[in-house]
């Protein structure tokens, strides 16, 4: 069986939770299948994977469309594939159009839905109305829909209703747990200016309005003056978004010292360190079906502070592996009330930080939640399973 997996991204052009998703299901998977993997960006070392640039002639169009003129050239290169898998509406109308043009199974992953990002309109502009089609196009003709958590699945089956129920199944995110360990040494925070004697809050995600990052900076103010604030935070999706960060730290810099901003991509094993040595990790998103950089903080034996929406209480166990923050939502799919919601995840944090034994053991529960439960294998030969059944 071949099968060819349509991503916009994979190693090393990888920023975000379904690169992360694509790298290690397509490493699993190779030993089930043959794999063949379609990328956007330069050209890959990697035997089986293929890169594609924005073809000539659209290099200054709408983003959107560019994604269209890649998702084509994808979609060619198809050919021979038994079945093709597509991942986040970037790569889903180039699984849709090698469906049709090979006449293959096309299997869905969906890693957020765009109805639920309306804010992207401000990154997008009228690209947000191709992408929210491409999307739509794709999920509804696909022959599975594989939903990261339960609450994804709700919110495919809410947002696209005419989809069959008995064609979306539930696949978790998975974690590799040898990877991502503790790491006891202190090189590379001291190397970042991260005082490993000090209390730490960390953030790790791009800057972008579903990862809520300004409101973990308002919570900050509120943060005991012993802790720093580390900011794995890059990659920000519109100027207005990057403008507002920068004052945000600007002002908070004025207030107290301990403010490390890292906005360049760490390699993994800097990203792993500073994990281990978290006094409490903070994924303050405003959307997320269910947040791997959560997995990857727990196996980590980092305790979690975390937004209860989407997938996310699916991962993080209330009170046994992290502490959740409750979110209310406007029309615009952010929080109805952001002062209550800075508030609470201020109050959460703080309880942690006052609190270290208990999120020392919140830290350890979560590793072993992260083992038992997060095997990428086990996703493997799910997903193998479930090609097999449309074949």
């Amino acid at each position: 069986m071949r099968v060819d997996l349509l991503s916009r991204e994979y190693p090393p052009e990888v920023y975000g939770g379904a690169g992360v998703h694509v790298e290690y299901l397509a490493r699993e998977l190779r030993a089930l299948v043959d794999v063949r993997v379609h990328a956007f960006g330069g050209d890959r070392a990697e035997p089986g994977v293929s890169g594609y640039r924005v073809p000539g002639g659209l290099e200054s169009a709408n983003a959107a469309l560019q994604t269209l003129g890649v998702d084509l050239e994808m979609a060619s290169a198809c050919a021979g594939a038994d079945l093709v898998h597509s991942h986040t509406w970037y790569a889903n109308l180039a699984g849709h159009v090698a469906k049709l043009l090979h006449g293959v199974p096309h299997v869905v992953t969906t890693h957020s839905l765009e109805p639920l990002r309306p804010w992207k309109a401000e990154q997008l502009g009228g690209g947000y109305a191709i992408s929210s089609w491409a999307e739509r196009t794709a999920i509804l003709a696909a022959d599975a829909v594989l939903a990261v958590s339960e609450g994804m699945r709700r919110d495919v089956l809410a947002c696209y209703p005419e989809v069959d129920p008995a064609r979306v199944s539930v696949l978790h995110n998975g974690i590799d747990t040898a990877e991502y360990a503790p790491d006891l040494g202190t090189d590379v925070l001291e190397r970042l200016g991260v005082d490993p004697g000090r209390p730490s809050v960390i953030f790790v995600g791009r800057i972008t309005r579903q990862k809520g990052l300004p409101y973990l900076l308002r919570a900050a103010r509120s943060f005991d003056p012993s802790v720093q604030l580390v900011l794995c935070a890059g990659a920000p999706d519109t100027p207005e978004i990057a403008a507002e960060v920068n004052a945000l730290v600007d002002g908070l810099r004025q207030e107290r010292d301990g403010v490390i901003w890292i906005e360049r991509m760490l390699p993994r094993p800097e990203v792993v360190q500073l994990l281990s040595h978290a006094s409490v990790f903070v994924c303050p998103s405003v959307y997320e079906p269910m947040g791997i950089v959560n997995l990857e903080a727990m196996a980590c034996e980092a305790p979690v502070v975390a937004t209860a929406t989407g997938g996310i209480p699916e991962v993080v166990t209330d009170g046994e592996t992290g502490l959740l923050v409750p979110i209310a939502y406007d029309d615009a799919g952010l929080p109805a009330d952001p002062e209550r919601f800075v508030a609470d995840l201020a109050e959460r944090v703080g309880a942690l930080i006052a609190e270290p034994d208990r999120a020392a053991a919140l830290g350890r529960a979560g590793r072993r939640r992260a083992v038992d439960h997060f095997s990428w294998p086990r996703i493997a030969e799910r997903t193998r399973d479930l090609y097999a059944g449309l074949l």
